[in-house]
């Protein structure tokens, strides 16, 4: 399959080196308005390289695009896409509005191309066992979970790009950084009933939020605590998820939430408890999401299937953004059915 990379920022490098280990992966050509930043994929890849978006979905190779730009021109970028027959790999988050994420979903469902979203937190090897425990009732019934983000991102940070931090173009902490989070959040613990919340912006100069918390009551009755920030001083402190049930419990942390902190379950001896936990601390990275997402596309163009991060997963997790941000708004509690 070959590939191509709208916007050669930061995360687009990540891209770019999952498919040098995939052997069925071969990017072609990149995009971006500053020919400047596509000199290192040119050099290094030897691929094509445009200027102009409408060029390149006409006269590449590309049978997939990764659309790696600011957040809130992944809708306009993910429809020309479809449009032209290329299915879609969009980062996070995939829109920064429902209506945006809809629009992107709908062209590709019209067009017939298919359509995954970078949530690789899923794939961390903790998170995977995770996911195994809770669909195994590991844990039995549950009766809460807690995200927990407590990051650094100081003004400097916003101000190296002007479209930082704001609503249009990033959103805050919760769009940003948290939207991991609030997707395994949503992965672990199923469809939502109704949130409570505050945010607030305490120390950076910009539109969004740098600080929220939430409670989210589930639709199985169990209950979610969600913390966010980037204004932990002086630096990045801790990620991590914790969950808890009726015969067992597990927490993930770490100043990136890659290791077991706890773990316990009726049904796990000690031993094995220990050699999860070995394991994990003995690879807590594992391959990278951004390659496992790249090849379950491959996979699921071969297979025509819906990839494993679908763009109704991205959606969910953007809805609970915004539902977070409108029960703060209002300060009044917030029904999923409504947002």
């Amino acid at each position: 399959m070959n590939f191509a990379i709208i916007g050669c920022g930061h995360i687009a490098k990540k891209h770019a080196e999952a498919m040098e280990n995939i052997p069925e992966a071969n990017l072609v050509a990149v995009c971006d308005k500053i020919p400047d930043n596509m000199e290192y994929y040119k050099d290094t890849y030897k691929v094509e390289t445009y200027t102009d978006v409408r060029e390149l979905l006409s006269f590449s190779q590309a049978d997939v695009v990764c659309i790696c730009t600011p957040s809130g021109t992944h809708a306009h970028l993910a429809v020309l896409a479809a449009a032209a027959g290329k299915h879609v790999i969009v980062e996070k988050p995939m829109a920064l509005t429902l209506e945006d994420a809809d629009k992107i979903i709908e062209a590709c469902k019209s067009n017939n191309v298919k359509l995954a979203v970078v949530h690789p937190n899923r794939f961390r090897p903790a998170f995977s066992e995770l996911k195994r425990f809770i669909n195994n009732n590991y844990f039995g019934k549950l009766s809460h979970a807690n995200a927990t983000l407590r990051w650094n991102r100081n003004q400097a940070y916003y101000d190296q790009a002007p479209w930082r931090g704001t609503k249009a173009m990033d959103g805050g902490v919760l769009m940003n950084q948290a939207i991991h989070n609030l997707d395994l959040l949503y992965w672990f613990m199923g469809p939502i009933e109704e949130i409570q919340a505050y945010t607030a912006t305490r120390f950076r100069n910009i539109e969004s939020e740098d600080v929220a918390v939430a409670v989210l009551k589930f639709r199985d009755g169990s209950l979610g605590v969600v913390e966010a920030a980037t204004t932990i001083y002086p630096r990045n402190l801790e990620e991590s998820f914790s969950i808890f049930g009726e015969t067992g419990s597990a927490i993930i942390g770490g100043t990136t939430a890659n290791w077991f902190k706890h773990l316990i379950s009726e049904q796990l001896t000690q031993d094995e408890v220990n050699e999860t936990v070995k394991q994990i601390e003995l690879d807590p990275y594992g391959i990278s999401g951004h390659q496992y997402i790249i090849a379950d596309m491959i996979d699921a163009i071969k297979q025509n299937r819906e990839p494993k991060i679908s763009g109704e997963d991205g959606k969910n997790a953007i809805k609970l953004v915004i539902g977070i941000c409108k029960a703060a708004d209002t300060q009044k509690v917030i029904k999923w059915s409504e947002i």
